[in-house]
């Protein structure tokens, strides 16, 4: 028989047992930080209908969807968690309460082309508030602190978030006479970390025909180191700018009181977040070290999230991680705690008698205690059995021979000390937890401050 050479897919993550743990481990703590804030966890189908998730239509989107046909029906894969969100209060927005604050974690399809540390399938870990008719903007100042407090947990400490208003720069360019090519400029001037402003300028007037002296202009205030202080000149100029203006400066007056440290976050006029959608304030988050990675947290505010599909102004803001790109970033820089425990079990007990009874209940009772117990009974060397332990890296072996049965305790030894006790079961119990706290202690990302 012909045997097929196993691979995975390009573009596609498959973790090891250990790394696996640590992105769960990455997973619960996004839960846990997003349930701190109010949001409500929400799963929505991975297939959506073809005129459902493609209600926009057109564009580089439709062409990276996986779609397929199952019984007639054409049948897409979702390229990302906020067209199915948008669905989702338009169906059921007579049984929601607003504003509605979900979080979803889950995988999203795109059929580029695979290179590294870009994805074909990949996690995204977004949250959202929506609101009814109206959206307060002190929830846009909520956001940075909820991006602050998620990867603080996590253990990143080397990071800022950049934030701006899209009036700002829509009421820029209809007073600088670039209206007719906003989206167009937009969508350069996002481009200006990655290719400089030379290369922006020269595009801005080679493909948009924009006066090098207004393009000088804009980007001299796009680059200013006191963005807010440049804008003053520019009041009462533009009603649209204004009101940008005043927005941003709401958000930054309560980025403190929302416990973001100065140092973590600036006002960068550059950024622009390439989606047409948004139409406030909008977010960008970067690891100060690697610069070259570009945004590992971004989104904004949106007027209408749901106007494909309803009448309803459903006004929102959010943000979303890459979290499967984010995590091969953290693993190929050698940013995860590799001190964290991620073996599958806390203990393993070893039986060494020929009935089974007393081992058995021991790790019932381990068990019974919240600590995770695996219990060996293949018929091994002694040798194979630590070294099963061993290998995968389960921090306490359990010996339980006739003496330990009779005496009514047990012999624990610490696999990472060497250190061997005889204990009774709430001796052990009350060691082994204090020795886990320890071993967990840490955060997943250990970052190099």
């Amino acid at each position: 028989m012909d045997r097929i050479k196993p691979r995975t897919l390009s573009g596609f993550m498959e973790l090891l047992p250990r790394r696996q743990v640590q992105f769960d481990r990455m997973v619960e703590i996004l839960r846990k930080t997003y349930a701190l804030y109010g949001f409500t966890p929400l799963d929505t189908p991975a297939i959506e209908a073809s005129e459902v998730l493609l209600a926009k239509g057109g564009g580089e989107t439709e062409k990276q969807i996986y779609r397929f046909t199952k019984g007639g029906p054409d049948l897409p894969l979702r390229f990302d968690l906020t067209v199915p969100l948008a669905k989702y209060v338009a169906l059921h927005s007579g049984e929601l309460t607003f504003p509605f604050r979900r979080f979803q974690i889950g995988k999203v399809y795109r059929g580029e082309r695979a290179q590294r540390g870009r994805f074909r399938e990949f996690y995204q870990a977004d949250i959202d508030v929506i609101g009814d008719g109206n959206l307060d903007i002190v929830n846009e100042a909520e956001i940075p602190s909820i991006i602050y407090q998620t990867f603080t947990a996590l253990g990143l400490k080397r990071f800022q978030i950049r934030l701006n208003n899209r009036k700002i720069l829509n009421g820029l360019f209809a007073l600088l006479g670039l209206k007719e090519h906003a989206g167009d400029v937009m969508r350069t001037i996002d481009k200006l970390e990655k290719i400089g402003p030379e290369k922006v300028k020269a595009a801005l007037g080679e493909d948009f025909g924009v006066p090098a002296a207004t393009a000088e202009e804009l980007l001299t205030l796009l680059s200013t180191a006191e963005p807010m202080a440049a804008l003053a000149g520019y009041r009462g100029r533009n009603a649209l700018l204004d009101q940008g203006v005043e927005e941003l400066s709401t958000v930054v007056q309560y980025l403190s009181a929302f416990g973001v440290p100065q140092d973590h976050y600036k006002v960068d006029l550059t950024i622009a977040r390439g989606l047409d959608y948004y139409t406030g304030t909008v977010y960008e988050t970067a690891m100060l070290d690697h610069p070259e990675i570009g945004s590992i947290c971004s989104g904004g505010r949106y007027d209408n999230l749901a106007e494909y599909y309803t009448s309803k102004q459903l006004p929102g803001v959010g943000i979303s991680i890459g979290l499967t790109r984010l995590f091969f970033v953290l693993e190929d820089q050698k940013y995860l705690n590799e001190d964290l425990l991620t073996a599958p079990a806390d203990v393993l007990v070893l039986p060494m008698t020929e009935d089974l009874s007393p081992a058995i209940s021991l790790a019932t009772r381990l068990r019974a205690a919240g600590i995770r117990t695996q219990l060996y009974t293949e018929h091994k060397k002694f040798k194979q059995k630590i070294g099963y332990a061993d290998k995968l890296g389960i921090p306490y072996v359990v010996f339980l021979g006739e003496d330990e049965i009779q005496s009514g305790q047990a012999a624990v030894k610490d696999m990472a000390t060497g250190e061997q006790l005889t204990q009774s079961a709430e001796e052990a119990i009350a060691r082994i937890r204090a020795g886990l706290a320890q071993r967990n202690a840490g955060a997943p990302i250990q970052d190099r401050q």
